[in-house]
């Protein structure tokens, strides 16, 4: 009893004690709330907020000064677009409280040191960043981040060190000039000419055999297509020749300048950075994307020159706001159209060009494909007056260069495409795209208009794109996606196996179960076998023939019914896909039935991978066969292709994690033992170990096969590439015919696409693939490619 009274107590005095405790969580979010949204629309000017927003953080520090440092760390982190803002915060704090202003420095030194520990470069180029403006706050003193950049370029002279790392302390130290360059050439004129100096020569004996990889275009006109590094060097060098002004960069401090030069500056502890360590994954390489000029923009504003700091300055910005609210479509649209200082550059030209650039960023996006197309269907909605034409404009553009863009980026072209058409009742002006009609179907243009459209099938239906495409352009219209039943009537009974296709049909009317379907196929002959050949059990087409075809016909209705026929029958035709050529056979199958509907053969075969039906090597095999090559070049077939790695990807990803699981487990129970030191609990956690160390050797076991066969699917899909491509160089070659056809760009683009697209799982597997495959007497065409994607990570 007394023990209910007691509790009953506490539960009394309890909403006392949750308003005490609640009252500084409170005071804390309200501090944060307020350092998130300074800078944001407000009726007051941000010096006015940045000066009340420093009195409110001031009188708090007493109490709440951990606080303050940990928000203002992670904006500084994750908050670049607001960089001055919150640097010039900074130094107002500093000004008022010296102490405060050191603690914040070795904060963000020690938050710089971790971030580049776990890998996460982005971050820590963007704290860089932000140490290096506190210079113009005078919170830092410019000589120890002079300092601090002579030991990032000192990286360059390491021996064994990989290029991407160089690259990447290059592009910290370069990238945060426009903001502070100035400042350190006033005070340290002879150390940062060292340094530009050491960058430069760097820069001229580094290697970028990458580069044509990642380039969006082959075409240098009308807009290079430069490598990041050299591009940003060259924007530097121009603004050190203009005596590093610029016109774009925010600078609230500069309101301030008799507070901030009054106080005290800080010099950074001394910063080494860390060697250079084999889990380390440091950024690719980029190539800038470019789209427009100044003559693009007829109207308004100029466009800065692709030289000038300000265009590096502008396009960050841009970056930077996308990267912190992408999960918001509407927030992000209403944030890149209010960007400060609009009104002096086209706007809309440099946010459609960014958006592109991220879109067409290989190996990858830095979000998913569809973020760009609804953020630019909210920009279209915000902005109806201007916006659309401009994007209009870029996809004319695009359009008249597909000849030499990259065939991975000319994918994500037409599903963008294809998708914005679809939120606009695909209302285009086909007949500007007229000249398409009088090309080769294989050529660049009729065959993205046909990928389109056929895209734009699936997100609607056959007759609306008849109805919207002018009559002219029939020769590009999908097939109507109808499935095409090879024993349909009477006349296909001549077909062997015609009299077995009524049985089955009846038979799945009536419900059998998989044992009778498989009694009724047993009578079906085997046309590779001969008559007096007793072996039953060998590969037998026919029977996948009649049995899938009716299966699948009778199913025809819908995705839906279509997966129900497979799950029911699985057995069956598992039964019937023993064997490799079974395997094979089921996927020619499928694909002559529904030929005209390639968006039922990616799903049927997916799902037939999932259910184990099909393995992904069969389906490789299947893509490379003759039966494909009349559609070896269309969209539907490499996006089966990728999607079958990925779940290959995914599979072994699964299990390694489950081994992971339970080896930690075992940890778990290993060091709960050490703890107790308990005899009796000593006998128990052996009896414990003995299943959980059973369950890791059967994982262990899983993850070899798994990993085993990932290889096998790598190594086909390279070998049937190598295979092709090799056929088709020697016939040119043989024939004295240019080997540089739409086919053989197609392909070996197509081969990149692989190496980038799953570039993180083919390294596993470099040496093999070097020893095996991409041997030194192989091609020069195809062993450049490789060499491209190896040099990558160099």
């Amino acid at each position: 009893m007394s023990r209910r009274r007691h509790s009953d107590e506490n539960d009394g005095g309890q909403p006392h004690k949750r308003r005490r405790t609640s009252e500084p969580i409170e005071i804390e979010d309200r501090l944060e709330s307020l350092i998130c949204r300074v800078g944001e629309k407000s009726t007051s000017s941000l010096e006015s907020n940045l000066e009340g927003l420093a009195g409110v953080l001031e009188a708090d520090l007493p109490n709440y000064k951990n606080k303050i440092l940990r928000i203002l760390c992670t904006v500084a982190r994750l908050l670049p677009e607001k960089l001055t803002v919150y640097s010039t915060l900074v130094g107002l704090l500093n000004a008022r409280n010296y102490n405060f202003g050191g603690e914040f420095v070795e904060s963000m030194i020690r938050q710089l040191k971790e971030t580049l520990k776990l890998n996460l470069y982005n971050e820590a180029l963007y704290l860089v960043r932000f140490l290096s403006d506190l210079v113009n706050c005078h919170v830092i003193a410019a000589p120890s981040m002079v300092a601090m950049f002579e030991n990032f370029v000192s990286v360059v002279q390491e021996e064994d060190g990989p290029q991407v790392r160089c690259d990447w302390y290059v592009y910290a130290v370069l990238s945060s000039l426009p903001w502070v360059g100035k400042e350190l050439y006033e005070k340290k004129d002879v150390e940062m000419e060292r340094i530009l100096n050491q960058i430069e020569s760097y820069l001229k004996r580094r290697q970028k055999i990458h580069v044509p990889m990642l380039q969006v275009w082959t075409a240098e006109k009308p807009h290079p297509q430069e490598e990041y590094l050299d591009c940003l060097f060259a924007q530097v060098q121009k603004m050190k020749k203009d005596r590093w002004q610029e016109r774009h960069i925010l600078r609230p401090y500069i309101a301030f300048d008799s507070v901030l030069c009054e106080a005290l500056q800080h010099n950074l502890p001394p910063f080494t950075p860390p060697p250079h360590s084999e889990d380390a994954v440091y950024p690719m390489p980029k190539v800038v994307f470019r789209m427009f000029d100044y003559t693009d923009a007829p109207e308004g504003p100029v466009m800065p020159g692709s030289h000038s700091v300000e265009r590096f300055v502008i396009e960050e910005n841009l970056h930077c706001i996308i990267k912190s609210h992408w999960r918001e479509r509407k927030t992000c649209a209403a944030q890149l159209l209010s960007y400060p200082g609009k009104n002096k550059i086209p706007l809309n030209y440099h946010i459609v060009e960014v958006i592109f650039g991220e879109l067409f960023q290989l190996p990858q996006p830095p979000h998913i494909d569809v973020m760009y197309t609804t953020l630019l269907i909210e920009l279209c909605k915000l902005q109806p007056g201007s916006l659309p034409q401009v994007l209009a404009q870029a996809t004319e553009m695009m359009y008249m260069r597909l000849d030499t863009m990259n065939t991975t980026c000319i994918d994500r072209f037409l599903n963008w495409f294809s998708h914005h058409l679809s939120n606009f009742q695909f209302r285009w002006s086909w007949d500007d795209w007229s000249d398409c009609l009088t090309q080769d179907l294989d050529k660049p243009k009729p065959k993205f208009v046909k990928e389109v459209l056929e895209k734009s099938m699936r997100l609607s239906y056959h007759q609306r794109i008849v109805d919207i495409v002018p009559a002219n352009f029939s020769a590009l219209i999908p097939a109507n996606p109808i499935f095409v039943y090879k024993y349909m009537d009477e006349s296909s009974s001549s077909l062997p196996g015609y009299p077995v296709t009524i049985a089955i049909s009846n038979a799945i009317i009536n419900r059998s179960s998989n044992d009778e379907i498989l009694t009724i196929l047993k009578d079906v002959p085997n046309p590779n076998q001969e008559d007096d050949d007793d072996e039953g059990d060998s590969f037998n087409p026919l029977k996948i023939d009649v049995f899938l075809q009716t299966l699948l016909h009778m199913a025809a209705k819908s995705f839906s019914h279509s997966f129900s026929a497979l799950a029911k029958f699985h057995e069956v035709l598992k039964s019937l896909t023993d064997s490799d050529e079974g395997k094979l056979h089921i996927l020619r199958v499928v694909y002559e039935a529904w030929r005209n509907h390639p968006q039922m053969i990616s799903v049927l075969i997916d799902k037939m991978i999932r259910t184990q039906i099909v393995d992904c090597a069969a389906v490789a095999n299947w893509i490379f066969s003759p039966d494909m090559a009349h559609d070896f070049t269309r969209f539907y077939v490499w996006e089966i292709l990728h999607s079958t790695v990925r779940k290959m990807n995914k599979h072994v990803q699964k299990i390694q994690k489950e081994l992971e699981t339970a080896k930690e487990k075992l940890e778990k129970q290993h060091s709960r033992r050490k703890d107790s030191g308990d005899e009796e609990e000593d006998k128990n956690s052996d009896e414990e170990d003995g299943p959980l160390e059973e369950q890791i050797e059967r994982l262990q076991e899983k993850v070899e096969s798994a990993q085993s066969e990932q290889k096998n699917l790598f190594l086909v899909i390279f070998q049937r590439f190598i295979m092709m491509l090799t056929e088709h160089l020697v016939r040119c070659e043989t024939g004295g015919v240019d080997f540089n056809t739409p086919w053989y760009k197609n392909c070996i683009e197509r081969l990149q696409q692989i190496f980038l697209m799953h570039h993180q799982t083919i390294q596993q597997y470099m040496v093999t693939l070097e020893n095996l495959l991409f041997t030194a007497e192989l091609d020069h065409h195809i062993l450049t490619v490789y060499r491209q994607f190896c040099a990558l990570q160099m």
